[in-house]
């Protein structure tokens, strides 16, 4: 069987390469994978408590059953250009709006876009660059995400912030590659009737990005360059405590 394997953010710097072709045998599950890597690529194996498996655009465990075809991709802890469509977008029945784009982000147009007669509340998150971190000088930051999976999660956030809070839509967007500082990231709003639930919904909705959506950080510093470290949702699941198979 041939399978595709995506490497993202700092494991795609350790393996020197974003993509790659494996063939495996019958039976063989997601760990067989990821050791076969790791065995080439040591580093790995030090990283195995914090690194995430997908298979087809799902989170997944990694005593999981590999097949033909499968796209896996070994995902890091996630960190929470001129103008051109979005890389992914998504508009649901309710008017809620997400996309992954590389074009400067725009928070009035996602404004105009979520707004109706009958809101009370908007509330935005804009999420910026900023000039140090870790008492050193940042010079620009970079961001790559898995988009497929990174749109099916920013799309199931919203879903349950909608279905559970007292807020009428919601709009998030993210933005890729270089951005220069004072530059913003990420932008989320949400339309309530009333203020409260609008600010707890916003929120709420920027902490789960954070630990649920694969998108990575890179800082540009004066004296190097590092691969921001973040933390995965416990919810989701990893390669270390689980059982291991070989194959």
């Amino acid at each position: 069987m041939h399978v595709k394997v995506l490497f993202f953010g700092m494991l795609k710097d350790l393996v020197g390469r974003s993509e790659d072709r494996l063939e495996v045998g019958e039976g063989v599950r997601l760990a067989a994978v990821f050791d076969h890597y790791a065995r080439r690529f040591p580093r790995l194996q030090d990283l195995a408590s914090s690194i995430v498996l997908a298979r087809n655009q799902e989170f997944s465990t990694p005593e999981a059953p590999v097949t033909e075809g499968d796209e896996i991709a070994f995902l890091p802890p996630v960190s929470g250009g001129t103008s051109a469509p979005p890389e992914a977008e998504h508009e649901d029945e309710l008017g809620n709006y997400f996309a992954i784009t590389r074009a400067p982000l725009d928070p009035r147009a996602l404004t105009q876009r979520l707004a109706r007669g009958s809101d009370g509340a908007i509330v935005t998150f804009e999420g910026v660059t900023r000039d140090h971190s870790s008492g050193r000088a940042t010079r620009y930051l970079e961001y790559e995400c898995y988009v497929p999976l990174a749109l099916k999660k920013m799309r199931e956030i919203g879903a349950e912030l909608v279905s559970s809070d007292a807020i009428r839509r919601i709009g998030i967007v993210h933005r890729l590659g270089r951005l220069e500082i004072g530059e913003a990231s990420v932008i989320i709003v949400v339309t309530s009737e009333h203020r409260r639930p609008a600010f707890e919904a916003c929120r709420e909705a920027i902490d789960r990005l954070k630990r649920l959506v694969p998108i990575w950080k890179k800082e540009y510093f004066t004296d190097g360059e590092v691969w921001v470290e973040g933390q995965w949702d416990d919810a989701v699941p990893r390669l270390e405590g689980s059982p291991r198979c070989s194959g």
